[in-house]
C-alpha cells in the first residue's frame, strides 16, 4: 500500500540517532519536509544533510527539549516558516537509571523535562496551527517500560506511562479538529545503547520476548510513518506496542 503524503512538513524530536533518525529517514523518504530536532547541531545535522544528499527534504534545528523557553521560542519560529506543522513526532528521551531510595532530585527531574513535559511544551506550541487547518498528526514514541515498570527506572517508567495518558487526552480534545494522537511503544530495539549490552543481560533480555531476537529501529519508524499518514486517519487515542510479543 502507497502512504498519502501531500505537502506535509514534520517535526521529529530525538532526531540524531537511533529511533528518530529511522523515523526522519522514513518519513523523508514518504516525500515530507523534516526538521530533525535534537540537542546538538553535530547529530541532528549529519542526518538532515544524509536525507538530502539521498533526495529528501529535510533541516536541523538544535534545540534542548527540556528548556521550554527554547522550545517554545523553535515552535514559533518554524510556525511562522512553514504556516504549520501537520506532523509531529516526539521520540527525544533520556534515561538517568537509579533505585527508588538512592534517586537523586535531578535524575528525576531530568527524565520528566526531557521525556514528558517536553511533549507537552512542542504539542502546545503546534497543535493550534494544526487544528485550524484540520488536520494533523501527533505520535508520541513512549515505552513498554510505561506499560509494566521496572526496577532502577521509575522516573522512566512514570514519564513513558505519562506520555501514554497524555495521548489519549490529547486525542479527545482535538479529534473534532481532525487532529489525530497516538502513542507507539518499542520493546527492546538495537540502538548504541543496546549494543552494550553484554551477553548475560542480552540473554535474559531475549528470554521474556516471544519472537526471541531484540527489534530493529525501522520497527518502529514504519509504525510511525504509517500513523503519519492520511491512511491513519480514523486511528487515535491509541498506544501501539512493537516489542516482539513482550506486552500481550
Amino acid at each position: 500500500m502507497k502512504l498519502t503524503f501531500d505537502n506535509k512538513v514534520a517535526i521529529v524530536t530525538g532526531a540524531g540517532r537511533g529511533i528518530g533518525k529511522a523515523i526522519a529517514e522514513d518519513l523523508a523518504a514518504e516525500g515530507v519536509h523534516v526538521v530533525c530536532i535534537s540537542r546538538s547541531a553535530n547529530s541532528c545535522g549529519p542526518v538532515a544533510e544524509a536525507i538530502r544528499a539521498s533526495g529528501g527534504s529535510a533541516e536541523a534545528l538544535a534545540v534542548d527539549v527540556s528548556d521550554r523557553d527554547a522550545v517554545r521560542a523553535a515552535a514559533e519560529a518554524l510556525n511562522k516558516a512553514h504556516g504549520a506543522i501537520d506532523i509531529l513526532v516526539n521520540c527525544a528521551g533520556i534515561t538517568r537509571d537509579n533505585l527508588i531510595m538512592r534517586m537523586k532530585d535531578d535524575e528525576w527531574d531530568d527524565v520528566i523535562a526531557t521525556n514528558l513535559t517536553s511533549v507537552m511544551t512542542w504539542t502546545q506550541a503546534l497543535i493550534q496551527p494544526m487544528a485550524r487547518k484540520r488536520w494533523g498528526r501527533v505520535i508520541n514514541i513512549t515505552s513498554v517500560i510505561g506499560l509494566m515498570g521496572n526496577a532502577g527506572q521509575a522516573n522512566y517508567a512514570a514519564a513513558k506511562a505519562g506520555l501514554i495518558g497524555f495521548t489519549k487526552s490529547l486525542a479527545r480534545e482535538f479529534a473534532k479538529r481532525n487532529v489525530t494522537a497516538n502513542a507507539v511503544a518499542p520493546g527492546f530495539i538495537e540502538t548504541d545503547m543496546t549494543l552494550v549490552l553484554d551477553e548475560a543481560t542480552k540473554t535474559s533480555i531475549l528470554s521474556v520476548i516471544p519472537l526471541k531476537k531484540m527489534g530493529d529501529v525501522r520497527d518502529i519508524s514504519r509504525m510511525v510513518t504509517y500513523l503519519a499518514s492520511d491512511e491513519a486517519g480514523y486511528i487515535t487515542g491509541q498506544t501501539f506496542t512493537v516489542d516482539g510479543g513482550m506486552v500481550m
